[in-house]
């Protein structure tokens, strides 16, 4: 096993959820993340059957005291980066200082085609991102600022309100790719460490890009393009294919016939969570010296399952 180049970072964990429900359920499930310990609760940012980001996540900020919410990650091209500035800077002064800032390209096709959106060449998005990305830091920024880009033009403006957290709150740069893993390594507070999404949809290129070998090459990436900043950034990965089972043989094998691999992928993959709470303790524990993943985000479904794994690491 190698050694991650990522100084040790005490664990923290988040959950991703979808669920819509209702409003007594949204508000007791994310009480519910907050009193099991977790850190932070995200969600998407599509356009199918979720809750709109904005709304709900002020809903779950205003209804507990500690924990921390985002969007994993907000897609760029859905809003202006001024407007996506406002809104956040708002929540952040609303909760006291609790919003993280997750943002992305763009890519799921189908949210395009179903809107009229022109889904553009990755490379253009990409940079689009990078352009908005600049956008929301200088409207986050003390006094006014201007910017003009191939895709954005800001003159003399003076994003009101200022956050809380500083000149920006804490920013989290996802990526699969060689060129996103060097923009967020340059640009981010947390960069997380994603499947390959290139193709638009998940199929089987997003599972073959979960392996050990690839994931190891992403940090590497992500390590070479930190230089100096290497000790500021904050290594996350989303688990999908999570289990808190003393059966853990039965459960890698059920997975790996599920999603068409051998069982030693999944057993190694960082992206799979699968034994007792002491087994995922520390195997987590293992990837951190090994990645240096400490922000681990897992699924709603997993919220009472996981919270043992929880309780044994945060902060650790």
């Amino acid at each position: 096993m190698t050694s991650s180049p990522f100084p040790i970072k005490p664990f923290r964990f988040g959950v991703q959820i979808t669920s819509p429900g209702n409003s007594r359920s949204w508000i007791d499930q994310a009480r519910k993340i907050e009193s099991l310990g977790y850190d932070t609760a995200t969600m998407p940012d599509h356009f199918d059957g979720q809750l709109a980001p904005m709304p709900a996540l002020q809903s779950i900020l205003d209804n507990t005291t500690t924990l921390r919410a985002g969007a994993l990650v907000f897609d760029n091209d859905y809003k202006h980066p001024v407007v996506l500035a406002k809104e956040l800077a708002t929540m952040d002064v609303l909760s006291d200082g609790r919003v993280e800032i997750g943002l992305g390209a763009g890519w799921m096709i189908s949210d395009y085609e179903q809107m009229g959106m022109q889904y553009d060449r990755a490379g253009v998005r990409i940079d689009r991102f990078v352009e908005g990305l600049a956008v929301i830091k200088g409207a986050m920024g003390p006094g006014p600022f201007s910017f003009e880009g191939e895709h954005y033009t800001v003159t003399n403006y003076d994003g009101l309100p200022k956050p809380l957290q500083g000149t920006c709150p804490p920013v989290l740069i996802g990526g699969g790719g060689k060129r996103v893993l060097s923009i967020a390594a340059r640009e981010a507070d947390i960069v997380g460490v994603n499947a390959s999404l290139q193709a638009g949809v998940v199929g089987p290129d997003v599972i073959a890009s979960m392996t050990e070998e690839s994931t190891i090459d992403k940090v590497r990436i992500v390590a070479d393009a930190a230089g100096d900043r290497i000790s500021d950034i904050e290594m996350n990965i989303r688990a999908f294919f999570v289990s808190v089972t003393d059966d853990r043989a039965e459960q890698l094998a059920g997975v790996a016939q599920m999603i068409g691999v051998e069982q030693s992928m999944v057993e190694n993959s960082p992206f799979a969570l699968i034994g007792s709470p002491k087994k995922i303790a520390e195997d987590l524990v293992a990837r951190r010296e090994q990645y240096g993943f400490s922000y681990i985000i897992v699924g709603s479904d997993d919220i009472e399952d996981f919270a043992p794994v929880v309780a044994e690491l945060a902060g650790k």
